[in-house]
């Protein structure tokens, strides 16, 4: 049996994924980078983007937004802020709740609510993004 990569990926909600793999792909703060079995220790803060779980000639697309990737000689381990499965979102949906956040921000008349419509927008904006690819 060829090399695997143990990869877990956590939330605050939950554990999303555990197990062994034949690569992930990390949107890094610095970049994307791939993750194989034996890659060199590394931790990295994560940008919002898709990571991808490469395994068996399928891929699994997932949402993260903030936190960190940490590998080790035992494998990968993302601590994600938010992480959402692309295959469960509607595509509709995202885009009438980018269209509500980008409202709010022209309607903002405070900095507070003004900071808060644009990291809704940003991260609704990334969630599009991480859909389309």
């Amino acid at each position: 049996m060829a090399d695997k990569l143990n990869f877990a990926l956590v939330s605050p909600e939950r554990e999303l994924f555990h197990g062994d793999v034949d690569s992930v792909v990390v949107p890094g703060s610095e970049g994307e980078f791939g993750v194989l079995p034996n890659h060199a220790p590394v931790m990295s803060v994560i940008k919002p983007g898709a990571l991808r779980v490469l395994n068996e000639g399928g891929e699994r697309r997932i949402f993260v937004n903030g936190g960190f990737a940490d590998v080790t000689p035992e494998g990968l381990t993302v601590l994600a802020e938010e992480a959402i499965d692309i295959a469960d979102l509607d595509a509709a949906a995202v885009e009438a709740q980018l269209k509500e956040a980008q409202e709010d921000l022209r309607d903002a008349n405070t900095d507070a609510k003004r900071e808060a419509a644009e990291r809704a927008v940003a991260r609704l904006e990334a969630l599009r993004v991480a859909m389309t690819r």
